[in-house]
């Protein structure tokens, strides 16, 4: 049997762990992560990343609870999961299912086809969140590489 466990680490460059990201909505917030995603992967499309999210999110939220949320989609022209890890400068809206706003962010941008890897991502991502002392860590971050380095390390 093969594994074919995908890590934070192989998804997550330093480039996209943010630290005190502005938002002031989820769609503002969602914008600025595709921008962000668009300039490490130029040949994936600013527009398709952000359609794509808003597209699942209206589906139901993505926010999972206590401040925490998963956005995802699946990408045509995506060749390899991609994650982003952002923490906002102020929580946000974000219709979770307990209502809280949300601050801490994991955005997973998976290949079409990708379906066995994707949902297993997910679970890893949910279950690394439900550690409270995690995102305190995550939350008290100063800055990108301190986030990074947070998050790999867990």
């Amino acid at each position: 049997m093969t594994d074919t466990s995908v890590s934070i680490q192989s998804i997550l460059s330093p480039e996209l762990a943010i630290c005190g990201l502005p938002g002031s909505s989820k769609k503002k917030v969602l914008e600025e992560i595709a921008q962000r995603i668009a300039q490490q992967y130029p040949d994936i499309n600013e527009n398709t990343i952000f359609n794509s999210l808003i597209g699942r999110e209206r589906l139901g939220s993505t926010g999972i609870g206590q401040g925490i949320a998963i956005p995802h989609c699946r990408l045509e022209n995506c060749q390899k999961v991609i994650g982003a890890l952002l923490t906002l400068d102020q929580k946000v809206p974000f219709d979770a299912i307990d209502n809280e706003p949300v601050d801490l962010l994991f955005v997973l941008l998976v290949p079409q086809e990708a379906t066995s890897e994707h949902l297993e991502l997910l679970s890893q991502l949910a279950e690394k969140f439900n550690n409270t002392e995690l995102c305190q860590k995550l939350r008290g971050c100063k800055d990108n590489e301190s986030l990074y380095q947070t998050i790999i390390r867990s």
